[in-house]
């Protein structure tokens, strides 16, 4: 049986480099999601995650559940999880997508003044995941130099 299953969650605040995390999480879910027919989209702005993933129910079940215990997540909400017929993120093992006018501008008219994915519900989250199919791909640049969250933009001489 396929299903599509979103949550929500925050950025742990421990993990000093971001880009790192966000490396990391993208490798870790590709490789993955390639090994076991699971597609989907990853969102994050704001310290918050988005992540809508579809699949065989075992293997997207199997997949949440590592999320949940991943020291990178807390405050996981599960959003909603239901049977479908077909993928929607067929192309892309993890699609990602970094901040973004469009659902900036989509939170906003949901009464958000930021990027917030533990708002939505039914009747918002189609629309939503309608966003992100539609919205471009982003590249988390590679070989950077770690410098941290505190220290980046800082010049050292």
């Amino acid at each position: 049986m396929k299903i599509r299953l979103c949550y929500s969650s925050q950025r742990n605040d421990e993990g000093d480099d971001l880009l790192q995390d966000l490396r990391d999480i993208l490798t870790e879910a590709r490789d993955f999601n390639t090994r076991h027919q699971i597609y989907g989209v990853l969102y994050y702005a704001d310290n918050a995650f988005f992540q809508c993933l579809e699949g065989e129910k075992n293997a997207v079940e199997r997949i949440f559940e590592k999320i949940i215990a991943d020291s990178r997540h807390h405050s996981v909400k599960h959003i909603s999880s239901y049977v479908i017929e077909q993928f929607s993120f067929k192309k892309w093992s993890m699609k990602y997508v970094q901040r973004e006018t469009n659902i900036e501008y989509f939170f906003l008219q949901l009464g958000e003044n930021n990027f917030n994915p533990s708002c939505l519900n039914e009747q918002s989250l189609t629309p939503f995941l309608q966003e992100l199919l539609i919205a471009e791909q982003s590249k988390i640049p590679v070989g950077l130099k770690k410098v941290g969250m505190l220290n980046r933009g800082v010049n050292p001489f």
